[in-house]
């Protein structure tokens, strides 16, 4: 089961992240999974689109330097799958992962019941909320220590709500070196999606492109004995499956 403190309590409302709105209203039409790419014939432009072949974990096949066929939409991009975190700092080697579920919300939601909240729903791509411990625990807010440049990637693909009627069957993996720490189905959140989303709206608007994180399974490196810990040059992977895929990112100390 996801442990309590991880669902964030404090600071669960201010991991939003308001994408672009003109390419979510294009959203809405008809898609199974968006992905964003530069084209191989005119690398200047920054497209999105879905992948030709639907099994395809885009986040494994660039990893191996595979090519993926995308079907091309118009717009700009939600998601960068692939995309290094950057400089990402470790203070005393605290830096630490949390492989989650992202839910992304498709119109205005306000006040809304947990009955009609997936209604609200555009879909679902996966998160590695990056924390820094020592950040955490020096102090009683949280928002702090997961709200550095380079935290919390999203990708690599967004996944349509039509595809997954049901997100409580998803699985969620994180993986460190091809190491899996964290190992859990969505079924077991403590707290489900539309009771998540409903009490978010409780007074408070959440806009086209705001990205919900759900909580992370047992297994973060801080409850480890021995800890272990994200460093320079360190490779890991969320993988939440069926259809989202692998989200592969790649840490860089600050100098």
């Amino acid at each position: 089961m996801f442990p309590a403190e991880n669902m964030k309590a404090n600071c669960l409302l201010s991991i939003r992240f308001q994408l672009n709105l003109s390419l979510v209203a294009m959203a809405l039409r008809q898609f199974s999974r968006l992905v964003r790419f530069i084209s191989t014939t005119e690398p200047a432009k920054v497209l999105i689109g879905q992948p030709a072949e639907d099994d395809l974990d885009i986040g494994v096949a660039l990893r191996q330097s595979r090519e993926v066929k995308v079907h091309v939409f118009s717009g700009l991009s939600v998601l960068k799958p692939g995309q290094k975190t950057g400089e990402t700092a470790v203070i005393d080697d605290c830096g630490d992962y949390e492989a989650e579920l992202a839910v992304v919300i498709g119109r205005a939601a306000k006040n809304v019941t947990k009955e009609e909240a997936m209604e609200y729903v555009l879909g679902y791509t996966a998160a590695n909320d990056i924390s820094s411990r020592t950040s955490q625990f020096g102090q009683s807010q949280w928002c702090f220590s997961k709200g550095f440049d380079g935290s919390c990637p999203l990708g690599p693909a967004l996944v349509s709500k039509d595809l997954v009627p049901d997100p409580s069957m998803f699985n969620i993996r994180g993986l460190k070196k091809d190491q899996v720490l964290q190992d859990c189905g969505a079924d077991d959140l403590i707290f489900d999606i539309p009771t998540l989303i409903s009490f978010l709206s409780q007074g408070t608007t959440l806009l086209p492109g705001t990205v919900i994180l759900t909580g992370t399974p047992a297994g973060v490196g801080v409850g480890r004995q021995p800890k272990v810990t994200i460093s320079d040059g360190d490779e890991f992977s969320v993988e939440i499956l069926p259809h989202i895929g692998t989200l592969v990112s790649t840490f860089k100390n600050e100098s």
